[in-house]
Protein backbone atom coordinates (compact mmCIF):
# COMPACT_ATOMS: atom_id res chain seq x y z
CA UNK A 1 0.00 0.00 0.00
CA UNK A 2 1.11 3.40 -1.29
CA UNK A 3 1.72 5.53 1.70
CA UNK A 4 0.65 9.30 1.78
CA UNK A 5 1.93 11.10 -0.94
CA UNK A 6 5.09 13.13 -0.55
CA UNK A 7 4.81 15.18 -3.59
CA UNK A 8 3.71 18.58 -2.01
CA UNK A 9 2.26 22.27 -2.84
CA UNK A 10 3.81 23.50 -5.91
CA UNK A 11 6.28 26.71 -6.13
CA UNK A 12 4.52 28.78 -3.69
CA UNK A 13 4.13 26.83 -0.78
CA UNK A 14 7.03 24.43 0.36
CA UNK A 15 8.38 22.82 3.34
CA UNK A 16 12.62 22.49 3.62
CA UNK A 17 13.81 18.75 2.56
CA UNK A 18 13.86 16.13 4.62
CA UNK A 19 17.26 13.81 5.40
CA UNK A 20 17.36 12.00 2.24
CA UNK A 21 19.46 9.47 0.24
CA UNK A 22 20.08 9.81 -3.31
CA UNK A 23 21.47 7.15 -5.01
CA UNK A 24 23.21 7.74 -8.48
CA UNK A 25 22.91 5.16 -11.21
CA UNK A 26 25.71 5.78 -13.34
CA UNK A 27 27.60 7.38 -10.47
CA UNK A 28 30.95 7.11 -12.87
CA UNK A 29 29.23 8.83 -16.04
CA UNK A 30 29.86 12.16 -17.65
CA UNK A 31 26.28 13.32 -16.11
CA UNK A 32 26.90 12.95 -12.06
CA UNK A 33 30.56 14.31 -12.69
CA UNK A 34 29.70 17.34 -14.54
CA UNK A 35 26.00 18.18 -13.46
CA UNK A 36 24.69 16.11 -10.91
CA UNK A 37 27.51 16.42 -7.91
CA UNK A 38 28.50 20.01 -9.06
CA UNK A 39 24.57 21.02 -8.50
CA UNK A 40 24.41 19.14 -5.09
CA UNK A 41 27.67 20.71 -3.96
CA UNK A 42 26.58 24.45 -4.77
CA UNK A 43 23.21 23.11 -2.75
CA UNK A 44 25.51 22.34 -0.12
CA UNK A 45 27.25 25.94 -0.06
CA UNK A 46 24.38 27.49 -0.43
CA UNK A 47 23.09 26.02 2.94
CA UNK A 48 19.94 24.13 0.94
CA UNK A 49 20.56 20.66 1.63
CA UNK A 50 19.29 18.90 4.93
CA UNK A 51 21.68 17.59 8.16
CA UNK A 52 21.98 13.86 7.41
CA UNK A 53 22.14 14.15 3.67
CA UNK A 54 23.96 11.54 2.04
CA UNK A 55 24.37 10.08 -1.75
CA UNK A 56 25.14 6.59 -2.88
CA UNK A 57 26.98 6.28 -6.15
CA UNK A 58 26.16 2.71 -8.03
CA UNK A 59 28.31 1.52 -10.75
CA UNK A 60 30.00 -1.04 -12.08
CA UNK A 61 33.92 -0.60 -11.29
CA UNK A 62 35.54 -1.57 -8.14
CA UNK A 63 36.03 1.64 -5.55
CA UNK A 64 36.35 2.10 -2.32
CA UNK A 65 34.16 4.57 -0.84
CA UNK A 66 37.21 7.18 -0.62
CA UNK A 67 38.11 6.60 -4.21
CA UNK A 68 34.60 7.56 -4.63
CA UNK A 69 34.82 10.59 -3.22
CA UNK A 70 37.98 11.60 -4.43
CA UNK A 71 36.91 11.36 -8.22
CA UNK A 72 33.65 13.48 -7.17
CA UNK A 73 36.06 16.11 -5.70
CA UNK A 74 37.71 16.50 -8.17
CA UNK A 75 34.76 17.05 -10.77
CA UNK A 76 33.12 19.39 -8.37
CA UNK A 77 36.66 21.73 -8.22
CA UNK A 78 36.18 22.26 -12.18
CA UNK A 79 32.27 22.56 -12.73
CA UNK A 80 30.46 24.03 -9.30
CA UNK A 81 29.14 27.22 -9.44
CA UNK A 82 30.77 28.30 -6.40
CA UNK A 83 34.73 27.95 -7.20
CA UNK A 84 37.45 27.72 -5.36
CA UNK A 85 36.04 24.90 -3.51
CA UNK A 86 35.45 25.85 0.23
CA UNK A 87 36.80 22.64 2.17
CA UNK A 88 34.21 22.96 4.90
CA UNK A 89 31.21 22.41 2.64
CA UNK A 90 33.11 20.01 0.85
CA UNK A 91 33.89 18.16 4.41
CA UNK A 92 30.70 17.93 5.38
CA UNK A 93 28.90 16.66 1.65
CA UNK A 94 31.88 14.26 1.69
CA UNK A 95 31.20 12.46 4.77
CA UNK A 96 27.96 11.33 3.36
CA UNK A 97 29.17 10.18 0.21
CA UNK A 98 29.04 6.59 -0.38
CA UNK A 99 29.67 4.21 -3.16
CA UNK A 100 28.35 0.72 -4.15
CA UNK A 101 29.41 -1.52 -7.02
CA UNK A 102 26.64 -3.58 -8.73
CA UNK A 103 25.32 -4.46 -11.80
CA UNK A 104 22.44 -3.20 -13.11
CA UNK A 105 20.85 -6.71 -14.04
CA UNK A 106 22.39 -9.06 -10.46
CA UNK A 107 19.24 -8.95 -7.86
CA UNK A 108 21.95 -9.50 -5.09
CA UNK A 109 23.88 -6.09 -5.70
CA UNK A 110 20.73 -4.23 -5.13
CA UNK A 111 19.97 -6.49 -2.18
CA UNK A 112 23.48 -4.71 -1.01
CA UNK A 113 22.01 -1.49 -1.65
CA UNK A 114 19.25 -1.90 0.22
CA UNK A 115 21.49 -3.00 3.05
CA UNK A 116 23.65 -0.37 2.77
CA UNK A 117 20.70 2.12 2.71
CA UNK A 118 19.59 0.64 6.01
CA UNK A 119 23.00 1.76 7.54
CA UNK A 120 22.70 5.12 6.22
CA UNK A 121 19.04 5.55 7.67
CA UNK A 122 20.59 4.30 10.91
CA UNK A 123 23.80 6.58 10.64
CA UNK A 124 22.29 9.69 9.47
CA UNK A 125 18.55 9.51 10.44
CA UNK A 126 17.42 9.55 6.19
CA UNK A 127 14.46 7.34 7.81
CA UNK A 128 13.92 5.62 4.41
CA UNK A 129 13.34 8.80 2.34
CA UNK A 130 15.40 7.72 -0.81
CA UNK A 131 15.49 9.58 -4.40
CA UNK A 132 16.73 7.58 -7.32
CA UNK A 133 18.21 8.60 -9.87
CA UNK A 134 18.93 7.14 -13.38
CA UNK A 135 22.15 8.76 -14.48
CA UNK A 136 22.10 5.92 -16.99
CA UNK A 137 21.82 5.25 -20.91
CA UNK A 138 18.01 4.52 -21.37
CA UNK A 139 18.36 1.51 -22.14
CA UNK A 140 19.23 0.33 -18.68
CA UNK A 141 15.82 2.36 -17.21
CA UNK A 142 13.88 -1.16 -17.00
CA UNK A 143 16.70 -3.14 -15.74
CA UNK A 144 17.29 -0.97 -12.88
CA UNK A 145 13.77 -0.15 -12.23
CA UNK A 146 12.59 -3.73 -12.12
CA UNK A 147 15.22 -4.71 -9.62
CA UNK A 148 14.65 -1.87 -7.07
CA UNK A 149 10.88 -3.65 -7.04
CA UNK A 150 12.15 -6.71 -6.35
CA UNK A 151 14.34 -5.58 -3.91
CA UNK A 152 11.74 -3.89 -1.93
CA UNK A 153 13.14 -0.40 -2.92
CA UNK A 154 9.80 0.83 -4.23
CA UNK A 155 7.02 0.59 -2.12
CA UNK A 156 6.86 3.67 0.04
CA UNK A 157 6.02 7.00 -1.09
CA UNK A 158 9.22 7.85 0.43
CA UNK A 159 11.32 6.04 -2.65
CA UNK A 160 10.89 8.22 -5.35
CA UNK A 161 12.98 7.86 -8.98
CA UNK A 162 14.71 10.40 -11.18
CA UNK A 163 14.00 9.53 -14.84
CA UNK A 164 16.52 11.38 -17.33
CA UNK A 165 15.37 12.23 -21.13
CA UNK A 166 14.56 10.60 -23.49
CA UNK A 167 11.59 8.94 -22.54
CA UNK A 168 11.15 7.30 -25.78
CA UNK A 169 12.08 7.36 -28.99
CA UNK A 170 8.18 6.75 -30.06
CA UNK A 171 4.71 6.89 -28.84
CA UNK A 172 4.96 2.99 -28.19
CA UNK A 173 8.37 3.29 -26.81
CA UNK A 174 7.49 5.83 -24.38
CA UNK A 175 3.97 3.66 -23.64
CA UNK A 176 6.57 0.73 -23.07
CA UNK A 177 8.64 2.80 -20.61
CA UNK A 178 5.98 4.27 -18.59
CA UNK A 179 3.99 0.89 -18.32
CA UNK A 180 7.38 -0.77 -16.99
CA UNK A 181 8.27 2.31 -14.72
CA UNK A 182 4.42 2.37 -13.36
CA UNK A 183 4.23 -1.37 -12.92
CA UNK A 184 7.03 -0.64 -10.35
CA UNK A 185 6.60 2.82 -9.03
CA UNK A 186 3.10 4.51 -8.41
CA UNK A 187 2.81 7.84 -10.76
CA UNK A 188 3.08 10.30 -8.22
CA UNK A 189 6.81 8.81 -7.39
CA UNK A 190 8.12 9.38 -10.77
CA UNK A 191 10.00 12.48 -11.23
CA UNK A 192 10.36 12.65 -15.15
CA UNK A 193 13.45 15.51 -15.72
CA UNK A 194 14.01 18.08 -18.28
CA UNK A 195 16.36 20.39 -17.14
CA UNK A 196 15.38 22.91 -19.56
CA UNK A 197 12.35 23.73 -17.36
CA UNK A 198 14.90 24.40 -14.33
CA UNK A 199 16.35 27.16 -16.03
CA UNK A 200 15.37 30.90 -14.21
CA UNK A 201 14.07 32.36 -17.48
CA UNK A 202 11.55 29.20 -18.00
CA UNK A 203 10.43 29.18 -14.74
CA UNK A 204 9.59 33.25 -15.00
CA UNK A 205 7.30 32.63 -18.05
CA UNK A 206 4.35 31.41 -15.55
CA UNK A 207 5.23 34.99 -13.53
CA UNK A 208 5.28 37.27 -16.69
CA UNK A 209 2.16 36.10 -17.95
CA UNK A 210 0.14 35.64 -15.10
CA UNK A 211 1.88 38.39 -12.42
CA UNK A 212 1.51 41.26 -15.12
CA UNK A 213 -2.07 42.49 -16.82
CA UNK A 214 -0.61 44.14 -18.86
CA UNK A 215 -0.22 41.45 -20.87
CA UNK A 216 -2.74 38.33 -20.61
CA UNK A 217 -5.14 40.18 -22.19
CA UNK A 218 -3.51 40.36 -25.74
CA UNK A 219 -2.49 36.56 -25.24
CA UNK A 220 -4.32 35.41 -28.06
CA UNK A 221 -5.44 35.34 -31.43
CA UNK A 222 -7.06 38.40 -31.60
CA UNK A 223 -3.38 40.20 -31.05
CA UNK A 224 -0.76 37.50 -32.07
CA UNK A 225 0.15 37.46 -35.18
CA UNK A 226 2.55 34.48 -34.79
CA UNK A 227 5.23 32.71 -32.39
CA UNK A 228 8.79 31.27 -32.58
CA UNK A 229 10.66 29.25 -30.51
CA UNK A 230 14.28 29.04 -31.34
CA UNK A 231 17.16 26.64 -29.71
CA UNK A 232 20.06 27.11 -32.03
CA UNK A 233 23.76 25.51 -30.75
CA UNK A 234 27.00 26.44 -31.92
CA UNK A 235 28.42 23.13 -31.36
CA UNK A 236 28.26 19.72 -33.16
CA UNK A 237 27.33 16.03 -31.77
CA UNK A 238 30.85 16.48 -29.53
CA UNK A 239 31.74 12.64 -29.53
CA UNK A 240 28.23 11.53 -29.03
CA UNK A 241 27.82 10.72 -32.89
CA UNK A 242 26.79 6.86 -31.94
CA UNK A 243 23.38 8.16 -29.58
CA UNK A 244 22.80 11.33 -32.00
CA UNK A 245 22.98 8.96 -35.03
CA UNK A 246 19.94 7.16 -33.38
CA UNK A 247 18.02 10.25 -32.12
CA UNK A 248 18.48 13.30 -34.24
CA UNK A 249 17.29 16.77 -33.72
CA UNK A 250 13.27 16.13 -33.39
CA UNK A 251 14.27 13.53 -30.84
CA UNK A 252 17.06 15.45 -28.59
CA UNK A 253 15.56 18.77 -28.48
CA UNK A 254 12.49 19.24 -30.32
CA UNK A 255 9.89 16.39 -28.64
CA UNK A 256 11.35 17.31 -25.13
CA UNK A 257 12.69 20.67 -24.03
CA UNK A 258 10.45 22.64 -27.23
CA UNK A 259 7.28 20.77 -26.13
CA UNK A 260 7.71 22.19 -22.76
CA UNK A 261 8.45 25.87 -23.77
CA UNK A 262 5.20 25.57 -26.17
CA UNK A 263 3.12 24.10 -23.36
CA UNK A 264 4.35 26.76 -20.79
CA UNK A 265 3.77 29.85 -23.26
CA UNK A 266 0.54 28.63 -24.71
CA UNK A 267 -1.19 26.84 -21.46
CA UNK A 268 -4.33 28.52 -20.39
CA UNK A 269 -4.33 30.29 -16.47
CA UNK A 270 -3.81 27.26 -13.40
CA UNK A 271 -6.30 27.90 -10.72
CA UNK A 272 -3.12 27.55 -8.48
CA UNK A 273 0.44 27.30 -8.55
CA UNK A 274 0.03 23.46 -7.21
CA UNK A 275 2.17 21.01 -8.55
CA UNK A 276 -1.13 19.48 -10.21
CA UNK A 277 -3.02 22.12 -11.31
CA UNK A 278 -0.17 23.77 -13.54
CA UNK A 279 0.73 19.64 -14.70
CA UNK A 280 -3.20 19.42 -16.12
CA UNK A 281 -2.93 22.58 -17.63
CA UNK A 282 0.27 21.53 -20.01
CA UNK A 283 -1.25 17.79 -20.90
CA UNK A 284 -4.62 20.08 -22.10
CA UNK A 285 -2.73 22.39 -23.81
CA UNK A 286 -0.45 19.63 -25.44
CA UNK A 287 -3.65 17.31 -26.29
CA UNK A 288 -4.90 20.77 -28.42
CA UNK A 289 -1.70 21.16 -30.29
CA UNK A 290 -3.29 19.13 -33.79
CA UNK A 291 -0.42 16.30 -34.52
CA UNK A 292 1.44 16.61 -38.03
CA UNK A 293 0.06 13.31 -40.45
CA UNK A 294 2.51 11.66 -42.31
CA UNK A 295 1.57 12.41 -45.65
CA UNK A 296 1.93 16.19 -44.35
CA UNK A 297 5.63 16.20 -43.31
CA UNK A 298 6.75 18.45 -46.71
CA UNK A 299 4.07 20.82 -46.04
CA UNK A 300 4.79 21.23 -41.75
CA UNK A 301 8.23 20.57 -41.59
CA UNK A 302 11.48 21.17 -42.82
CA UNK A 303 14.72 19.07 -41.66
CA UNK A 304 18.65 19.38 -42.44
CA UNK A 305 21.89 18.35 -41.85
CA UNK A 306 24.80 20.38 -40.87
CA UNK A 307 27.80 20.04 -44.17
CA UNK A 308 30.93 21.87 -43.50
CA UNK A 309 31.78 24.99 -43.08
CA UNK A 310 33.00 27.47 -40.77
CA UNK A 311 32.63 28.67 -37.19
CA UNK A 312 34.54 31.39 -35.03
CA UNK A 313 37.02 31.39 -37.80
CA UNK A 314 37.72 27.76 -37.61
CA UNK A 315 36.87 25.13 -40.04
CA UNK A 316 33.85 22.24 -38.89
CA UNK A 317 33.49 18.46 -40.24
CA UNK A 318 30.20 18.26 -41.71
CA UNK A 319 28.21 15.80 -39.35
CA UNK A 320 28.59 12.47 -42.26
CA UNK A 321 32.12 13.02 -41.22
CA UNK A 322 32.07 12.79 -37.49
CA UNK A 323 32.96 10.09 -35.42
CA UNK A 324 30.40 7.19 -34.87
CA UNK A 325 28.33 8.79 -37.54
CA UNK A 326 26.72 6.61 -40.60
CA UNK A 327 28.65 7.63 -43.62
CA UNK A 328 25.31 8.06 -45.68
CA UNK A 329 23.10 8.80 -42.52
CA UNK A 330 19.76 10.72 -42.99
CA UNK A 331 19.80 11.98 -39.29
CA UNK A 332 18.24 15.06 -39.11
CA UNK A 333 20.26 17.82 -37.13
CA UNK A 334 17.94 20.82 -37.54
CA UNK A 335 14.25 20.49 -37.75
CA UNK A 336 11.71 23.56 -38.27
CA UNK A 337 8.11 23.00 -37.34
CA UNK A 338 4.94 24.87 -37.58
CA UNK A 339 1.76 23.73 -35.32
CA UNK A 340 -0.90 24.90 -35.02
CA UNK A 341 -3.37 25.08 -31.19
CA UNK A 342 -6.99 24.03 -31.74
CA UNK A 343 -8.22 26.19 -29.17
CA UNK A 344 -10.72 29.07 -28.23
CA UNK A 345 -7.29 31.51 -27.19
CA UNK A 346 -4.85 30.39 -29.92
CA UNK A 347 -7.10 29.37 -33.33
CA UNK A 348 -5.59 30.05 -36.52
CA UNK A 349 -1.93 31.31 -34.86
CA UNK A 350 1.03 29.46 -36.25
CA UNK A 351 3.93 28.44 -34.05
CA UNK A 352 7.26 27.90 -35.37
CA UNK A 353 9.74 26.05 -33.61
CA UNK A 354 13.71 25.86 -34.82
CA UNK A 355 16.22 24.12 -33.64
CA UNK A 356 19.86 23.60 -35.34
CA UNK A 357 23.47 22.33 -34.30
CA UNK A 358 26.44 23.66 -35.66
CA UNK A 359 24.09 27.29 -35.93
CA UNK A 360 25.96 30.85 -36.30
CA UNK A 361 24.90 31.50 -32.27
CA UNK A 362 24.01 29.46 -29.05
CA UNK A 363 20.70 30.89 -28.30
CA UNK A 364 17.36 29.88 -26.80
CA UNK A 365 14.47 32.19 -27.02
CA UNK A 366 10.47 32.71 -27.21
CA UNK A 367 9.92 35.47 -29.85
CA UNK A 368 5.78 36.24 -29.59
CA UNK A 369 5.43 38.63 -32.42
CA UNK A 370 1.76 40.69 -32.36
CA UNK A 371 0.36 41.99 -35.07
CA UNK A 372 0.40 45.01 -36.99
CA UNK A 373 -1.22 48.23 -36.14
CA UNK A 374 -3.21 49.67 -38.06
CA UNK A 375 -1.84 51.87 -40.72
CA UNK A 376 -4.41 54.85 -40.77
CA UNK A 377 -2.30 57.16 -38.78
CA UNK A 378 1.17 56.41 -39.86
CA UNK A 379 1.32 53.97 -42.79
CA UNK A 380 0.97 57.14 -45.31
CA UNK A 381 3.82 59.17 -43.85
CA UNK A 382 6.21 56.32 -43.39
CA UNK A 383 8.76 54.93 -45.90
CA UNK A 384 8.78 51.73 -44.55
CA UNK A 385 5.60 49.93 -42.26
CA UNK A 386 5.73 50.24 -38.75
CA UNK A 387 7.81 47.10 -37.03
CA UNK A 388 5.46 44.85 -35.30
CA UNK A 389 5.78 44.97 -31.53
CA UNK A 390 7.42 41.72 -30.35
CA UNK A 391 7.98 40.26 -26.92
CA UNK A 392 11.40 37.83 -26.54
CA UNK A 393 11.78 35.85 -23.41
CA UNK A 394 15.81 35.07 -23.68
CA UNK A 395 16.94 31.45 -22.18
CA UNK A 396 20.12 31.43 -23.00
CA UNK A 397 22.98 32.73 -23.03
CA UNK A 398 21.38 36.16 -21.65
CA UNK A 399 18.50 35.06 -19.52
CA UNK A 400 15.73 38.49 -19.49
CA UNK A 401 12.88 39.72 -21.22
CA UNK A 402 12.72 42.63 -24.56
CA UNK A 403 10.10 43.98 -25.87
CA UNK A 404 10.09 46.01 -29.30
CA UNK A 405 7.93 49.08 -29.27
CA UNK A 406 8.30 52.07 -31.93
CA UNK A 407 9.31 55.48 -31.55
CA UNK A 408 9.55 58.75 -32.61
CA UNK A 409 13.41 59.93 -33.36
CA UNK A 410 14.17 63.57 -32.20
CA UNK A 411 13.90 66.15 -34.74
CA UNK A 412 11.38 68.33 -37.08
CA UNK A 413 10.72 65.64 -39.54
CA UNK A 414 8.42 62.12 -38.68
CA UNK A 415 10.54 59.64 -38.17
CA UNK A 416 9.62 56.40 -36.70
CA UNK A 417 11.87 53.51 -35.84
CA UNK A 418 11.80 50.43 -32.92
CA UNK A 419 13.56 51.03 -29.90
CA UNK A 420 13.98 48.11 -27.39
CA UNK A 421 13.29 47.75 -23.38
CA UNK A 422 15.69 45.35 -22.35
CA UNK A 423 15.45 43.54 -18.91
CA UNK A 424 18.11 40.77 -17.72
CA UNK A 425 18.23 38.74 -15.14
CA UNK A 426 22.27 39.40 -14.22
CA UNK A 427 22.41 43.06 -14.11
CA UNK A 428 18.60 43.80 -12.40
CA UNK A 429 18.82 41.34 -9.58
CA UNK A 430 22.61 41.57 -9.38
CA UNK A 431 23.71 37.47 -8.73
CA UNK A 432 24.31 34.43 -11.33
CA UNK A 433 21.03 31.97 -11.84
CA UNK A 434 21.62 28.98 -10.06
CA UNK A 435 22.04 25.88 -12.48
CA UNK A 436 19.26 24.03 -13.96
CA UNK A 437 20.03 20.71 -12.35
CA UNK A 438 20.44 22.69 -8.54
CA UNK A 439 16.94 24.31 -8.86
CA UNK A 440 15.58 20.31 -10.34
CA UNK A 441 17.34 18.34 -7.62
CA UNK A 442 16.32 20.78 -4.78
CA UNK A 443 12.87 20.55 -5.83
CA UNK A 444 12.79 16.54 -6.22
CA UNK A 445 14.23 16.50 -2.59
CA UNK A 446 11.12 18.57 -1.13
CA UNK A 447 9.09 16.30 -2.83
CA UNK A 448 7.48 19.38 -5.39
CA UNK A 449 6.45 18.31 -8.94
CA UNK A 450 5.32 21.03 -10.86
CA UNK A 451 8.84 20.90 -12.74
CA UNK A 452 8.70 17.21 -13.56
CA UNK A 453 7.36 15.92 -16.77
CA UNK A 454 3.86 13.89 -15.82
CA UNK A 455 3.64 10.46 -18.13
CA UNK A 456 0.35 11.09 -19.81
CA UNK A 457 2.07 14.54 -20.59
CA UNK A 458 5.40 12.83 -22.20
CA UNK A 459 3.39 10.16 -24.35
CA UNK A 460 1.06 13.35 -25.40
CA UNK A 461 3.88 14.93 -26.67
CA UNK A 462 4.96 12.14 -28.59
CA UNK A 463 1.60 11.88 -30.04
CA UNK A 464 2.43 15.70 -31.82
CA UNK A 465 5.85 14.41 -33.48
CA UNK A 466 4.69 10.20 -34.27
CA UNK A 467 3.49 11.52 -37.59
CA UNK A 468 6.78 13.69 -38.21
CA UNK A 469 9.17 10.66 -38.20
CA UNK A 470 6.93 7.96 -39.63
CA UNK A 471 6.50 10.51 -42.90
CA UNK A 472 9.98 11.34 -42.70
CA UNK A 473 10.76 7.47 -43.55
CA UNK A 474 9.81 7.83 -47.10
CA UNK A 475 10.79 11.67 -47.78
CA UNK A 476 13.94 12.60 -49.13
CA UNK A 477 17.35 13.15 -47.35
CA UNK A 478 17.25 16.22 -44.79
CA UNK A 479 18.43 19.17 -47.12
CA UNK A 480 22.28 20.06 -46.50
CA UNK A 481 23.00 23.62 -44.49
CA UNK A 482 26.33 24.92 -44.35
CA UNK A 483 28.35 24.84 -40.54
CA UNK A 484 28.01 28.04 -39.20
CA UNK A 485 24.81 29.37 -41.21
CA UNK A 486 21.12 29.26 -40.16
CA UNK A 487 19.66 26.26 -41.73
CA UNK A 488 18.96 25.00 -45.33
CA UNK A 489 17.87 27.83 -47.78
CA UNK A 490 14.65 25.35 -47.82
CA UNK A 491 14.00 26.60 -43.90
CA UNK A 492 13.47 30.02 -45.05
CA UNK A 493 11.28 29.65 -47.79
CA UNK A 494 9.45 27.54 -45.46
CA UNK A 495 8.18 30.34 -43.39
CA UNK A 496 8.18 32.73 -46.11
CA UNK A 497 5.40 30.88 -47.83
CA UNK A 498 3.41 31.97 -44.93
CA UNK A 499 4.38 35.86 -45.06
CA UNK A 500 6.56 36.14 -42.46
CA UNK A 501 10.28 35.72 -41.74
CA UNK A 502 12.73 33.47 -39.02
CA UNK A 503 14.36 36.71 -36.49
CA UNK A 504 17.82 36.75 -36.26
CA UNK A 505 18.78 36.26 -32.55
Amino acid sequence: MLETNPLRAGIVARSSPDPCAVVIFGATGDLTGRKLLPALYNLAHEGQLPGGFAIVGFGRRAKSHDEFRAELRRDVEQHARFLPMNPAVWDGLAQGLYYQQGDYTNAADFTALGKLLAQIDRERGTDGNRLFYMATPPGQFPQIVQQLGTAGLANSAAQRVIVEKPFGRSLDTARELNRTITGVFDERQVLRIDHYLGKETVQNILVLRFANEIFEHLWNEKYVDHVQITVAETLGVEGRGGYYDQAGALRDMVQNHMMQLLALIAMEPPTSLEAEVIRDEKVKLLRAVRPIPADHVAQYTVRGQYAAGSLAGKSVAGYRQEKDVAPDSRTDTFVALKLYIDNWRWSGVPFFLRHGKRLPKRVAEIAVQFKAPPAVLFGADLAAPLQTNVLVIRIQPDEGISIRMNAKVPGTILNIQPVKMDFRYGGSFGARSPDAYERLLYDALCGDSTLFIRGDEAERSWVIMDGVLQGWQTAPAPFPYEAGTWGPAEADAFIERDGRQWRRP
